[in-house]
């Protein structure tokens, strides 16, 4: 599979080191200060890669899915802090029946956390003395907060949940990323935790969804993927 990595962060660089181990080609890598490409040029560029995955920056995105779907190529998604766009994007991705495949997280470790959440808050529902929190930590370069996986929880839980709830954001040194879902009653805490021990899971899981969207058209989130492996 040829891809194209816009992003040479700590993530891109992540995602190169698995793919090549995968037995993938990077034909193209984009980095941060190539900002200055309009669209047609950074389509022109990725042209003839079979799909591309972007982990640059939520500035980026919009003009990054512009290029992949005019130059017909599937864009993983890794970057968050774009939702205030997500229709704009959409209706990009929609208009030239394009491919994409999104997430707030790509952890295989943390989408099914989100099912485990849901169960939860399912069940918790049905006794209102337990209240529930949201808590989730970062390193101190993440710009968005609450993260994209925090307020996926948020979403989760407010399924089940009417009342309103906190969401604490922790911003500090290295933290690759850890999330707590409690429910607090009067006699007894239950916590869930998913703590990420490096990045590498969010590169994983980017290359399965790379691998999965190849030859699929349409507008996916990273769940509706692992729901084809779990199926």
């Amino acid at each position: 599979m040829k891809v194209a990595l816009i992003g040479t962060g700590r993530m891109g660089s992540m995602v190169e080191s698995l793919a090549r181990a995968r037995g993938h080609e990077i034909s193209v890598t984009v980095d941060e200060s190539s900002g200055a490409l309009s669209a047609s040029e950074l389509s022109a560029k990725i042209d003839g890669c079979e799909v591309a995955i972007d982990f640059s920056s939520a500035s980026a995105v919009r003009r990054n899915v512009e290029a992949c779907m005019t130059a017909g190529i599937p864009l993983v998604e890794g970057t968050t802090g774009w939702s205030a766009n997500f229709t704009e994007i959409k209706s990009v991705v929609e208009r030239y029946e394009g491919s994409f495949v999104y997430g707030a997280n790509f952890s295989i470790g943390v989408n099914l956390f989100y099912r485990i959440v849901d169960h939860a808050a399912e069940l918790f529902a049905r006794f209102p003395e337990y209240e529930v929190f949201i808590e989730e930590q970062h390193h101190s370069r993440k710009k968005d907060a609450p993260s994209g996986t925090a307020l996926k929880l948020k979403e989760i839980i407010d399924r089940h949940e009417s009342r309103t709830f906190s969401v604490a954001s922790t911003r500090a040194g290295n933290i690759p990323g850890a999330h707590r879902v409690g429910f607090d009653g009067p006699a007894d805490q239950i916590l869930l935790e998913h703590s990420a021990r490096s990045r590498e899971g969010f590169a994983a899981g980017a290359l399965i969804a790379a691998e999965w969207i190849v030859g699929k058209k349409g507008f996916y989130e990273f769940g509706e993927v692992i729901e084809e492996i779990l199926k």
